[in-house]
């Protein structure tokens, strides 16, 4: 096994097709094929599957690709940091999260103690599964998410499967997020009640959508108008022309998403549900980067300033 193999193998993963993936690493579909082939059989399973469509990865793939990542992510890293004599290292750091401001704004700032020149960052605001799967594959070295008393069995049974441990950060309540313009903006607290009049909205979750990683906390109620987006940008435009609303943990940042908006407190009534844990998932047995530290630092920080965490 080579390092150019395992180079071959996660971009084959990551286009989904051979022929993408020789025109990416500058080689012939038939050295591409050669080569995996080798692989497979040194190894003694298959790697992926060979359709019309393109290629999948088979179960034994998936395991595989996981740990030719994590083996391939290190090699490259102290490649960077050894060779060229005393060339710099450019940092990198991925994260990926649910669609939360202060995860952004944690992330502005701690791009700001570093030198443009010095670092390769990427932040995804993405789906729950998405969030799950980058920090499994080494995409991301921290994923942002929540869990609640509905969702933490199924949550965690994915973090385990994936080879991944969670980290709390803080517990809030359940607020609902709406335009300052909106009629009940000026309320105290919020019944269910108050909202069947207006559209809930939510974050889509794509095909593999699940009551499980809805990003808003009370996704089994009973809502008599739903509309679904892709992100912030939409939601807050959503919640401005249609006077929609969406339930969250409260903790806004009005720096990046304006003061035209307010989280009200939600009367959940006898709801069970009523705690929203926000915390970090990373890989089990894993050090947090000198970037990660910062990146989590910073969150930290927010989240000790936020009025709306629950105090223990």
């Amino acid at each position: 096994m080579t390092i150019q193999q395992l180079k071959f193998a996660i971009t084959i993963a990551d286009e989904g097709s051979m022929n993408k993936a020789a025109q990416k690493l500058y080689t012939s579909q038939p050295s591409l094929t050669s080569a995996v082939r080798e692989l497979e059989k040194e190894l003694g399973i298959t790697i992926f599957h060979r359709s019309g469509r393109g290629v999948t990865l088979t179960p034994d793939g998936e395991e595989f690709i996981i740990y030719a990542r994590s083996v391939y992510s290190e090699f490259t890293e102290l490649e960077q940091r050894y060779s060229g004599g005393a060339k710099k290292t450019r940092r990198k750091f991925g994260v990926s999260t649910q669609h939360y401001s202060f995860a952004v704004k944690a992330f502005v700032d701690m791009v700001g103690q570093f030198d443009t020149a010095e670092y390769d960052f990427a932040i995804r605001e993405t789906k729950t599964k998405d969030v799950i799967f980058d920090v499994a594959n080494l995409r991301s070295e921290i994923g942002i998410l929540y869990l609640s008393s509905f969702n933490r069995a199924a949550i965690t049974k994915l973090l385990r499967t994936g080879g991944l441990s969670f980290y709390h950060l803080a517990d809030c309540g359940v607020y609902v997020y709406l335009w300052s313009g909106h009629p009940l903006a000026d309320k105290e607290k919020i019944t269910f009640d108050d909202l069947k009049a207006y559209p809930c909205l939510s974050f889509e979750q794509g095909e593999s959508s699940s009551f499980y990683f809805a990003e808003e906390i009370l996704s089994t109620a009973e809502y008599t108008r739903t509309i679904k987006a892709c992100d912030r940008a939409t939601m807050l435009n959503l919640m401005k022309g249609l006077c929609g609303y969406t339930l969250c943990s409260g903790i806004i940042c009005e720096e990046l998403n304006g003061d035209d908006y307010r989280a009200v407190p939600f009367d959940v009534g006898d709801s069970e549900e009523n705690t929203m844990e926000i915390g970090y998932i990373v890989r089990k047995n894993t050090i947090l980067s000198r970037t990660g530290r910062l990146y989590i630092e910073e969150i930290k920080k927010y989240l000790t300033d936020s009025a709306v965490v629950l105090k223990p």
